[in-house]
């Protein structure tokens, strides 16, 4: 099926503002050909849709774009970023409450670290949060068991390959010794796997506790673990703006910001 017009948008951006899945993830769908535009198998993502267009995913068509929506979350230790767990352990959507709408995280925080999760129910806008060219910051506070040198931290700060991954310059700074464990603040503008825990690594730390409490200008705040409040700032989408993240249809109605406890009592 081939389309040459220069009109409409790309297949897999109109899936991720629909909230399908993540551009990668929409233009996986389309290769496996799950998807139909008016009545034909797509079998490349290199395509322009019309808003006249109907367009099946494997047979049933897609909703209508829903207005873009943020969350922050708390994540708990212990719980899984993702959906499904082959090994049946507890993730995040296990702590969402029932009258939540379908939602994607922005990045990922693993089994054994916990704070602050960004949610959302578009894929466009977890796609831009996500971006290295965003520049958005994430701050942790870190428990490390050891005792960190300046002269060593000096080399993160600097930027240091780890097995012939590069790291680009943290910011860090030790806050403070207790006995055996030393707590930091660690600054990163792009989010490796386990990148922290493998830089501590390299320096002969352990990490045994990792929270992050800020990504780009969101706060952790008083959130309690387990807990899901969703975003409505203007001075934040204003932020978010400067680095190329419009919110601005996000909140184009006015929306209290709601906070959703945790919902299952044997997670307590």
């Amino acid at each position: 099926m081939n389309n040459q017009s220069s009109k409409g948008n790309r297949i897999a951006k109109v899936l991720s503002r629909a909230g399908i899945a993540s551009r990668r993830e929409a233009e996986k769908i389309i290769l496996e050909g799950r998807v139909k535009v008016n009545g034909e198998v797509l079998t490349s993502p290199a395509f322009n849709v019309l808003n006249s267009d109907i367009i099946l995913i494997d047979g049933d068509p897609i909703a209508k774009p829903d207005e873009e929506r943020l969350w922050c979350f708390h994540k708990p230790v212990g719980a899984i970023t993702t959906a499904k767990d082959e090994k049946n352990r507890k993730t995040i959507y296990d702590y969402f409450p029932s009258n939540l709408p379908r939602v994607m995280p922005v990045g990922r925080l693993d089994l054994n670290s916990e704070g602050l999760l960004l949610l959302t129910n578009s894929g466009e806008l977890k796609r831009k949060l996500e971006l290295p060219s965003s520049e958005l910051s994430r701050l942790y506070r870190v428990r490390v068991k050891g005792r960190p040198k300046e002269a060593s931290l000096e080399s993160l700060r600097s930027g240091i390959s780890i097995e012939k991954e590069f790291f680009r310059p943290m910011q860090i700074s030790l806050d403070r010794q207790q006995g055996a464990n030393a707590w930091l603040t660690i600054e990163l503008r792009e989010g490796k796997n386990r990148e922290i825990r493998r830089a501590m690594s390299e320096l002969g730390l352990q990490v045994n506790r990792l929270i992050r409490i800020e990504y780009g200008p969101f706060k952790l705040g008083n959130l309690k673990h387990g807990e899901v409040m969703e975003i409505n700032n203007k001075s934040i989408r204003r932020s978010l703006r400067s680095v190329g993240v419009d919110l601005a249809k996000a909140n184009s109605k006015k929306r209290s910001q709601t906070k959703y406890s945790e919902v299952s009592r044997k997670l307590h």
